[in-house]
């Protein structure tokens, strides 16, 4: 738990990150970058996905419609926090000369898309919701 919110004033002070052991190769650092922004843009079409659901299939049931909506941007938001988490780990643990920390998360969030995507040829296959 310490850790935890050790890690979350990171991701308002990522400053503070120099603090911790030596800085590493910027090839290292540059690279854990674009692993982050990748996982944004994730996020982003997560998000886009949720709200494209949500505006543009009227004709689903709304249960239907607001169950795959929500999921998908549920899955976008902790896919955006498990970003910077993802970031701020990663730099500590290259700054301290540690294994990279390993996640479920990735596992966790290919299921949701997995299960959406799923109920989504299901509904597709039955002519839309109607």
């Amino acid at each position: 738990m310490i850790d935890f919110v050790r890690s979350l004033r990171l991701w308002f002070a990522p400053q503070r990150l120099g603090e911790e052991g030596e800085t590493p190769d910027y090839r290292f650092t540059l690279a854990n970058e674009r692993t982050f922004l990748a996982w944004l843009r994730t996020a982003l079409a997560l998000v886009g996905g949720g709200f494209a659901v949500d505006q543009f299939l009227p004709d689903l049931r709304w249960g239907v419609r607001v169950g795959l909506a929500v999921a998908l941007l549920a899955a976008g938001a902790l896919c955006a926090l498990q970003a910077v988490d993802h970031w701020v780990r990663c730099e500590r643990a290259m700054r301290r000369g540690q294994a990279l920390p390993v996640s479920r998360f990735p596992t966790v969030l290919s299921l949701v898309v997995a299960v959406v995507a799923v109920v989504m040829v299901v509904v597709v296959a039955l002519g839309g919701g109607r």
